[in-house]
């Protein structure tokens, strides 16, 4: 398939040629070329999607449950509404975990109260009540979370009354989350509530346990997909790090108690889980530095990224140490799969950060990004940290509490002083920043926000690529197209794609289905040239 650079501007015209001329306006404005270290041009995000359009994002409840809370393997997840909420999001995106000497693991249940059309009319709370106690009887978790899906907010049921009740009757932590699918434009909103809630009631509620080890660090956005967070923990603890709390990726309700005491918070997922770096920095004193742990080089990048603000010359060498052993094995790979793979070329359109970080992969395989794009991110996520004061508070961001943080009284402790911070933004490190996508993209990249269907097709039809990254629901349209689909929400069968063995995995993976010749034998139905049937219809 051709990587030809084409004309970008060109291509947003065909691709909104067929649409109204309102809908046509307004998606022009979420398609931007990439910058290549020029100036960065302002795209549309966070936006509603427009009605009618087949969209690839999920709902707010899908960003709160699916997403931040579900991998916490021992806090109880139970979804207040219709059974179809609870299954829809039960087990799709492959969230791993370690049950520990506890054996506590809670993720392979769905909890829901399965709400019916009775329960809609006269209210759901004593049915709320009753599941949360019947958890409780049955499984004794050390926290129950509960969410509540489009119907419990159109009929006022109060969770946060009920979980307030049974918190006092059990006497473990009962958090209730009002992220009802219809309250943002996305998942995003979803992500901001979880964060909201877990600082509330969870992070920091534990000053009497004693950390040991040394380098403490938390890591923020990553989710244990495919065991992800198993290989990032495998090479922290080879480093020398003390990993306290992954959220929430093979994480416990008692390492969120305690992550206040790290010294340290790393951000995968810049969108779904800022607002708790930045809540944590404000309350506690803890900076914070992003990360990414996708892709070979960039995951010896955010080593020495943290290895620098420790300041700490044997934990450096060490990292240093253990960049070089690991890298001898990935680069062996490389070398043998990259005269298959170099000058193919690849498309990026998922959630969270993935879009922006496998982007690295890709690239160390010398393959072209022809276009990506987020489904829920916000203009930041695009155009870097530097935009937030510019960006305008909108009705539905403003259906999301902002929560009042302030120092506390007792245990904020800057990590670092003023003066320290400053010599180590002197020497590279960057505290609270993120450079975006667009920044780093060819100016023959496309750039997509919240891309549909039709978009989807016509893209794929222009710039041919050799392989697209999506989600399941694009999957088998995609790939009847004669172009494979690699699944970056749950990875289908595949992973760990993250550290240095993930990026193994990865390259083994990539040049399998770039290479393999049954794409080229794919012809849709309609392509086949088979029989027609007709028919004559007669009025008697």
């Amino acid at each position: 398939m051709s990587t030809k650079p084409l004309n970008t501007e060109e291509i947003k015209k065909e691709l909104i040629a067929k649409m109204p001329t309102k809908v046509a306006r307004k998606r022009a404005k979420a398609m931007v070329p990439g910058a290549e270290g020029g100036d960065i041009p302002e795209i549309q995000a966070n936006v509603r999607t427009i009605p009618g359009i087949i969209t690839q994002r999920g709902c707010t409840y899908a960003g709160c449950k699916g997403v931040v809370l579900g991998p916490s393997r021992d806090i109880v997840n139970l979804t207040h509404g219709p059974i179809g909420c609870g299954f829809y999001s039960w087990l799709t995106r492959r969230n791993q975990t370690d049950a520990g000497p506890d054996g506590e693991n809670f993720i392979p249940y769905s909890f829901s109260t399965d709400m019916t059309e009775h329960d809609i009319v006269f209210g759901g709370m004593k049915k709320l009540a009753a599941a949360i106690q019947e958890a409780y009887d049955n499984f004794h978790p050390r926290s129950i979370s509960i969410f509540s899906t489009c119907p419990v907010g159109l009929i006022g049921d109060d969770i946060h009354a009920v979980a307030r009740q049974m918190q006092e009757k059990l006497g473990i932590t009962v958090f209730a989350n009002s992220c009802e699918g219809y309250k943002g434009v996305s998942q995003s909103a979803g992500h901001h509530i979880a964060n909201n809630q877990i600082m509330k009631h969870i992070i920091g509620t534990d000053d009497d346990t004693p950390v040991e080890g040394k380098f403490k660090v938390n890591i923020l956005g990553e989710y244990n997909i495919g065991g992800d967070a198993f290989e990032i923990e495998r090479i922290l603890e080879k480093c020398g790090f003390t990993l306290i709390a992954t959220f929430s990726g093979n994480s416990t309700v008692d390492s969120f108690r305690i992550a206040h005491k790290a010294d340290l918070n790393t951000v995968m997922c810049h969108r779904s889980l800022n607002y708790v770096a930045e809540m944590m920095e404000t309350k506690f004193g803890i900076p914070w530095v992003k990360v990414n742990f996708i892709g070979a080089e960039a995951t010896a990048k955010s080593l020495r990224r943290m290895a620098a603000y420790f300041e700490d010359q044997e934990l450096m060498d060490r990292v240093e140490k253990v960049i070089a052993e690991e890298m001898l094995e990935v680069q062996a790979v490389v070398d043998g799969i990259r005269p298959r793979t170099e000058g193919k070329s690849a498309m990026i359109f998922v959630g969270g950060s993935r879009a922006h970080h496998y982007q690295e992969l890709f690239g160390e395989l010398g393959m072209k990004i022809l276009g990506a794009g987020y489904e829920f991110a916000h203009r930041d996520d695009y155009e870097g940290r530097h935009v937030l004061p510019n960006i305008k508070v909108d009705a539905d961001s403003r259906n999301i509490e902002e929560l009042e943080i302030d120092p506390d009284p007792t245990r904020y402790s800057p990590r670092k002083s003023a003066e320290e911070m400053k010599k180590l933004e002197e020497c590279g490190l960057d505290f609270k920043g993120y450079e975006g996508m667009i920044g780093g993209m060819s100016k023959d990249a496309m750039i997509i926000d919240d891309i549909n269907h039709y978009e989807t097709e016509k893209i794929i039809e222009i710039m041919k690529p050799d392989i697209f990254c999506a989600g399941i629901k694009e999957k088998y349209i995609i790939q009847k197209m004669g172009v494979p689909l690699k699944q970056l929400h749950n990875y289908d069968i595949g992973g760990p794609y993250a550290g240095f063995k993930g990026a193994i995995n990865w390259y083994h993976d990539i040049d399998r289905m770039v290479n393999t010749k049954v794409w080229d034998l794919m012809k849709a139905p309609w392509q086949q040239g088979g029989p027609e049937l007709e028919a004559s219809y007669v009025a008697s």
